[in-house]
């Protein structure tokens, strides 16, 4: 698979763009675990033209992260081609048009999904876009509105015309938000359609390496993006990875290798944000890391309040020594 003269190899896997998720230090966890393609946190067209502080740091990419797309959303043609000017100079690999996200504060403002009501300024504010910038544009959006306006076959083929060099399909209308079962057979719908050239990538509840195979087997798509099933699990993508080439389910990891993994994570945060931020974000995933471990209330209390990496890193040591030498006892 390719996005414009980016190769990809076979069956690429990418990481979903997710606020306050897939901050620069999730994305270098996710890399080392197989991640074939990343994006930013969803950049507001908005904020980035007012040159606000966080959706300016929202551009920072690594060479580590390549390829890589910056993802911005918007409502105004206008502010839209300058933020993708904006995004350019940041030189990522790749624009991705954010018409997907769901959530109100942006959908109803006619953003995100919220510009599936309104698919003639979708082509249009995709079509300045493209025309815009020197770098491959992408586009992420759902099948509809409603159940009652499932446009996507007919959209994909608009904005293909556009000029984007691939497309991804959550298989939810924007009414359904993140409820409900995705609809994949649509996607499928989009991907056999012969008028369709770009490469096609499938979004919506892949939580296993059998769900992915049969995504690339059934539905045809090029590429499967993962979203939520990698928060506390980022390691999802090697799994797949093994079960795509071999056939077989990856081991789970041990108590131990999940510490290890914890740590890495909380330094390189630290190291992106700094103290005091790095171990703010990084609370809510460690205690994701961990929540399957018996009898944990108290520790994970532990872990969302405390302040300091270095008893992070103490907090994580007891974790491995109490519940490693439970794993052996199971063993």
């Amino acid at each position: 698979m390719k996005i414009g003269d980016i190769e990809l190899g076979e069956r690429p896997l990418f990481l979903a763009p997710m606020e306050d998720v897939t901050d620069a230090s999730f994305r270098y966890i996710c890399k080392e675990f197989g991640a074939d393609v990343m994006y930013t946190e969803f950049v507001s067209s908005d904020g980035l033209i007012r040159d606000a502080r966080k959706s300016l740091e929202k551009l920072k990419t690594f060479p580590y992260e390549r390829p890589i797309g910056i993802q911005i959303y918007g409502h105004i043609p206008e502010a839209m081609v300058e933020a993708a000017e904006m995004a350019e100079r940041a030189e990522p690999s790749f624009i991705d048009i954010n018409f997907g996200c769901p959530v109100n504060k942006i959908a109803n403002r006619g953003a995100g999904s919220g510009m599936m009501r309104y698919p003639d300024k979708m082509v249009d504010i995709t079509k300045r876009v493209v025309e815009a910038v020197k770098l491959p544009v992408t586009v992420k959006t759902r099948l509809g509105w409603d159940d009652n306006s499932k446009i996507i076959v007919e959209l994909a083929e608009r904005l293909q015309d556009t000029g984007i060099k691939a497309l991804t399909i959550h298989g939810r209308t924007r009414a359904q938000l993140y409820k409900g079962e995705a609809d994949w057979s649509l996607i499928g719908e989009v991907k056999n359609n012969p008028r369709m050239v770009i490469p096609i990538i499938g979004n919506g509840d892949i939580t296993t390496d059998l769900q992915a195979k049969e995504a690339f087997d059934r539905y045809g798509v090029d590429g499967v993006m993962i979203g939520r099933a990698t928060y506390g699990r980022p390691w999802i993508f090697k799994e797949i990875r093994h079960f795509l080439n071999t056939g077989e389910h990856m081991r789970p990891l041990t108590v131990e290798e999940k510490v290890e993994l914890a740590k890495r994570h909380l330094i390189k945060s630290v190291e992106v944000k700094g103290d005091r931020v790095g171990v703010l974000e990084m609370r809510r995933h460690l205690s994701a890391y961990f929540k399957s471990l018996p009898d944990f209330k108290a520790i994970r209390m532990k872990l969302v309040t405390e302040n300091s990496h270095l008893e992070l890193i103490k907090i994580l040591d007891y974790i491995n020594e109490r519940y490693t030498s439970d794993e052996k006892i199971d063993n």
